[in-house]
């Protein structure tokens, strides 16, 4: 019986080491096709959480635009991410601060009902 133990430990240290490996080259290579498919114009987020537009690229570089005329040289490794273009219009505030507004005789039924 301890003849199987030891075969048996290693086997199991050796099966999730193997998974895991797996796993990451699987990542890896998305990671990379991902960086192939970049092109001019497409909104990135590079490791260090930086979004900007490539505004350029070479082999092993890419310039980003992060704000207009703002243009910094990055190793295209650095990119994390392709991200969207959906930017969110908070200009209707004034719509949303007054759904939230009460009268004063919504007020005092308010007050009284609770009391």
């Amino acid at each position: 019986m301890s003849s199987l133990l030891f075969p048996l430990l290693i086997l199991a240290l050796l099966v999730p080491m193997f998974l895991g490996m797996r796993k990451q080259k699987k990542a890896m290579a998305a990671t990379a096709e991902m960086q192939d498919s970049l092109q001019v114009g497409d909104r990135v987020q590079t490791t260090a959480g930086l979004y900007a537009t490539i505004a350029s690229m070479d082999d092993d570089t890419v310039e980003l635009e992060i704000a207009p005329g703002v243009i910094t040289t990055w190793s295209r490794l650095v990119i994390r991410e392709r991200v969207s273009d959906v930017v969110e219009d908070y200009s209707d505030d004034d719509d949303v601060s007054s759904e939230f507004e009460e009268s004063a005789a919504d007020t005092e039924i308010r007050l009284t009902k609770d009391s």
